[in-house]
């Protein structure tokens, strides 16, 4: 029976986040994912590396104030993922008076010691760039800066990170029961191995509480409250790399940010989910109130048949019984339940991207007692796989491989540094060009790319690759997908 200090159940960010910086620290660690990695919540975000500048007006300070902290130290762990990005903020239609807007962002600006990133300034909309496609086009904005993120290629990189340190990833991998025996716990997965474990780590997301009940005797008195959000992608609405952020009449936000260079994403709401966690999708009522937002505020009229696009994922927050669901903390708990002779469970409820390392610090934190060999607290400031360029100056390491690959489209050599940083030249080799990267399944998808996927990500199917790994599902030609399934059955079922 295989044996390791720390089973981590649950393949999202702060599962991944937690085998990294527990691998980092000589901890033998298995991570088990029911599905792909980031196939739930961590690839349904609104794609922000972020503060959560409205989360001040619930006064989640402490966490606003982390989560700014980490803004910074993740941009420079992840310059080819992560990027800074400028939001305006239009006070035209806004229910908050313009002096509160201004006292919030000031908070923002200071809270978490920024260096990198601008702060906030002041523009008239109907003299500035930013005012493209707004109507009416009138009235101040305010102009901050965050964070956008790859959010499933982020989950990957921390998977990929934990695996050169030692752990052990298993996608498509269920956790069917666990017991406790002495100190320690034999869990069985789907198929029936048993794995023996010093701490399980419950970091199942939506699936927290499922989790719990597959452990006879575990602990129940933290609450998890499910939160459903949606986003739909449509064609481009304004001309600038900005972002908005738009205030609505019931004081919700919703996001209009640039998406994969043509298309406009929109989002989100906040819905409670009341069903068994699953798969999500987006609702008839989000649809409209979305696209009433997108009437509101731009002048490009946009009807539900201009949706190229929707996702949804259920975000698994700590139950602080809010009745309302914008309202829910988005901070994090960590329930602890161990004892005299009790082996030990961690379960996380709550969280958000931005403030995943710091949350894997305090797992971390919490379980040292029981690992008293384990090492210090590394992960900060601990650059992510590819993301190990000079000076993390991502300009100047995608003009680098443009000289190193001159027979490759410019284009195509950005999109890969984008997605693999440092790592693109591992992938590309010593090919000279595009046609010698193998079949090309539509767009600039070619079979190398699918085959590194494959042997480095632990891709396994169409959606892995096209939504998770990438975004091109929005960019191949119709038929791809059931190119690309059809490729990797008969790749996985080749002779080694």
């Amino acid at each position: 029976m295989d044996g390791v200090d720390l089973l981590i159940v649950g393949g999202g960010i702060n599962g991944a986040g937690i085998a990294r910086d527990a691998a980092g620290r000589g901890l033998s660690v298995l991570l088990v994912e029911q599905d792909d990695l980031a196939s739930h919540t961590s690839s349904a975000s609104t794609k922000l590396i972020h503060g959560g500048l409205r989360y001040l007006e619930y006064g989640e300070f402490r966490l606003v104030r982390e989560a700014l902290i980490e803004r910074e130290r993740l941009l420079g762990m992840a310059p080819h993922i992560i990027w800074p990005l400028e939001f305006v903020l239009p006070q035209t239609q806004s229910p908050r008076p313009a002096w509160m807007v201004r006292l919030g962002l000031f908070l923002y600006d200071h809270l978490g010691g920024r260096e990198k990133l601008p702060g906030t300034r002041t523009v008239k909309l109907a003299t500035s760039p930013f005012g493209n496609g707004l109507n009416p086009r009138e009235g101040k904005a305010f102009v901050y800066s965050d964070c956008w993120v790859e959010d499933s290629r982020l989950v990957v990189l921390n998977a990929m990170d934990a695996a050169a340190r030692g752990a052990q990833i298993e996608t498509r991998t269920r956790l069917t029961d666990a017991r406790r025996e002495g100190e320690g716990w034999i869990a069985t997965l789907e198929g029936g191995r048993e794995v023996r474990a010093k701490v399980i780590v419950n970091a199942a997301g939506p699936w927290v509480a499922d989790v719990l009940g597959r452990v006879p005797d575990a602990r129940t008195d933290r609450g998890v409250k499910l939160v459903k959000g949606s986003h739909i992608v449509v064609p481009k609405l304004y001309e600038g790399s900005h972002a908005l952020m738009l205030q609505n009449p019931d004081r919700r936000i919703v996001f209009a940010i640039p998406y994969e260079n043509k298309y406009t994403l929109i989002g989100t709401t906040d819905e409670i989910w009341r069903d068994k966690p699953g798969k999500a999708a987006i609702s008839a009522g989000e649809t409209t109130y979305l696209l009433d937002t997108i009437a509101r505020y731009f002048d490009r009229p946009v009807s539900e048949t201009d949706i190229c696009w929707s996702y949804a994922g259920i975000r698994p927050l700590y139950d602080d019984r809010s009745t309302n669901a914008s309202a829910v903390t988005r901070d994090y708990v960590l329930d602890l339940d161990a004892g005299e002779g009790r082996a030990p469970m961690l379960s996380i409820f709550g969280g958000k991207i931005t403030t995943y390392r710091k949350l894997a610090e305090h797992a971390m934190k919490e379980l040292a007692r029981f690992f008293p060999k384990a090492g210090p607290a590394w992960t900060a400031g601990a650059v992510l796989p590819g993301g190990d360029m000079p000076d993390a100056d991502f300009e100047r390491f995608v003009l680098g491989l443009q000289a190193t690959y001159p027979g490759m489209p410019p284009a195509f050599l950005r999109r890969l540094a984008r997605a693999y940083g440092t790592k693109t030249e591992h992938l590309l080799g010593k090919t000279k060009t595009t046609q010698e990267l193998g079949r090309c399944f539509g767009g600039d998808l070619y079979e190398a790319e699918i085959d590194y996927l494959v042997a480095h990500e632990w891709a396994r199917t169409a959606e892995d690759v096209l939504y998770r790994r990438s975004k091109l599902g929005l960019h191949v030609p119709e038929g791809t997908a059931a190119a690309l399934d059809a490729y990797l059955a008969e790749r996985a079922h080749a002779p080694a």
